[in-house]
C-alpha cells in the first residue's frame, strides 16, 4: 500500500510563495502518475498538475507559469513550487497517485494523501 504524506500548506498573501511536498512510502506502479489535485470549499476537485514515469508534466491552464512540479526521486518526493499565488488559489491540496495505462491516469483508483490547506488572501 501506497502512503503519501503532504506538508508545506499555510497561510500567504497574494502575490507570496510557498512550496508543497509530497513524499510516498513506495511507488510500486510500473507506469505512473503522480500529482496534485485542489478543492476549493464549495467546489469540485480539479486536477492541478501531474508527473507520470516518463517524465511529462501537465499543468492546469491557471496555473501554468506560476506552479511548478518536480520530483525528487532519491527521496521519493514530489514538490509543488506555488508562485504569484492568488486568492483563488486557495484551497485544500491533495497529493495523488496511481497507474497509468494506455495514456490515462486512473486517479479514482489510487492513492490519496489527508490534503494539507492552502489560505491567500488578498
Amino acid at each position: 500500500q501506497v502512503q503519501l504524506m503532504e506538508s508545506g500548506g499555510g497561510s500567504v498573501q497574494a502575490g507570496g510563495s510557498l512550496r508543497l511536498s509530497c513524499t510516498a512510502s513506495r511507488l510500486t506502479y510500473r507506469n505512473y502518475c503522480w500529482g496534485w489535485f485542489r478543492q476549493a470549499a464549495g467546489k469540485q476537485r480539479e486536477w492541478v498538475s501531474s508527473i507520470n514515469t516518463d517524465g511529462s508534466i501537465g499543468y492546469k491552464d491557471a496555473v501554468e507559469g506560476r506552479f511548478t512540479l518536480s520530483q525528487d526521486n532519491t527521496k521519493n518526493t514530489l514538490y509543488l513550487q506555488m508562485d504569484s499565488l492568488k486568492p483563488e488559489d486557495t484551497a485544500m491540496y491533495y497529493c495523488a497517485a496511481t497507474r497509468r495505462w494506455a495514456g490515462y491516469c486512473y486517479w479514482d483508483e489510487g492513492y490519496w494523501g489527508q490534503g494539507t490547506q492552502i489560505t491567500v488572501s488578498s
